[in-house]
């Protein structure tokens, strides 16, 4: 028994178990349980981990849909606008329904230019496809020096303005001071003393076709080259051993592993040479006679120089729509590729 000051008693008993000696375990106050609730930031509570993404690409999405979506959509409506010069001036823009739609596709001049179109892309796809694929088997044979020359030639090749490629091509083909009338003349053909390359629609666009391939070819060789790195040596000596020869070891071997990069290449030249522009445009302006247009050109031509914009808008979605349905064939075989893989 222990007396207090205060007169209060207390008693402990002695055989009460001695606990070891630590800090003592006392619950939180409400108020320090709240604040770690929330952020040391003003208190403002922080957002949920499923929004981080959509934050990220949120900026990217919104420039997208400024920059793309939107002339698309103003591109699609005046489509179905009558705008000649006259409308444009006076500020006017009328609905007239499908009728630039009905217009076109009741044009001759249309179909060819369609027709065109499409025999320009075919051929220089398949001639940057082979040409380039070739070059990067090259690549894949040569020694170190050699590679190395072949590669920085080919970067320069893919590297160079469009405008100043033109312009060399141009130089090439000049009716009085060109190169190639000159080799022409060396070797003994006659009728080279200044000829015109670009008399007809069908010499200009080869001589474009000439020119978008060797820009294009560079990007398919060092890709076919860097693909070809991944293929195990193992399997050239498998396919050595069986005596397969340099085609069935190209088939048996190369493609099955680069299916994927034929794909993915053929897509992608496939855009990017139906919708050329600026090789048509500063080679011959579509010439001579509008017989080197392609959709792009025509399009450009009825809009900018013929003062028929809502026709242009008209063959401008309808260029988008046949790309569109090419481009799906390859996006069948592409996820095809993926659900065997």
């Amino acid at each position: 028994m222990t007396v207090h000051s205060q007169g209060a008693a207390t008693s402990a008993p002695q055989d009460a178990p001695q606990k070891s000696a630590g800090p003592a375990q006392t619950p939180p106050p409400t108020g320090a349980t709240k604040a770690a609730s929330t952020s040391p930031r003003g208190g403002r509570k922080s957002l949920p981990s499923g929004w981080l993404p959509y934050l990220l690409i949120g900026p990217a999405v919104l420039s997208m849909a400024i920059l793309l979506l939107y002339p698309l959509v103003k591109n699609i409506i005046l489509s179905f606008q009558k705008v000649d010069k006259i409308e444009f001036i006076q500020r006017k823009s009328p609905f007239n329904g499908v009728d630039n739609y009905t217009e076109l596709l009741g044009d001759a001049q249309f179909w060819t230019v369609v027709v065109r179109s499409f025999l320009f892309t075919a051929a220089n796809v398949l001639l940057i496809m082979v040409i380039g694929s070739l070059i990067g088997l090259l690549l894949n044979r040569l020694g170190k020096w050699m590679r190395l020359v072949l590669s920085m030639a080919l970067v320069m090749a893919w590297a160079m303005p469009i405008v100043a490629s033109v312009t060399v091509f141009q130089w090439l083909f000049d009716e009085q001071f060109g190169v190639m009338n000159w080799v022409m003349r060396t070797l003994g053909f006659a009728g080279y003393d200044q000829h015109n390359w670009f008399e007809t629609g069908l010499s200009t666009m080869v001589i474009i076709t000439v020119l978008v391939a060797w820009g294009s070819i560079p990007f398919v060789a060092l890709n076919m080259y860097a693909g070809l790195t991944t293929v195990s040596g193992e399997l050239y000596e498998a396919a050595r051993m069986d005596g397969a020869n340099g085609w069935q070891t190209f088939w048996k071997v190369v493609f099955p592993n680069l299916k994927s990069f034929f794909l993915v290449t053929t897509f992608l030249e496939v855009i990017w040479v139906f919708k050329a522009f600026t090789q048509i445009y500063a080679m011959n302006k579509g010439g001579p006679d509008r017989g080197s247009e392609t959709l792009t050109i025509y399009a450009y031509v009825e809009g900018q120089s013929q003062g028929h914009y809502g026709l242009a808008a008209a063959i401008s979605v309808l260029t988008i729509v046949m790309l569109v349905i090419v481009m799906s064939f390859y996006f069948r075989l592409i996820l095809k590729q993926e659900e065997e893989q």
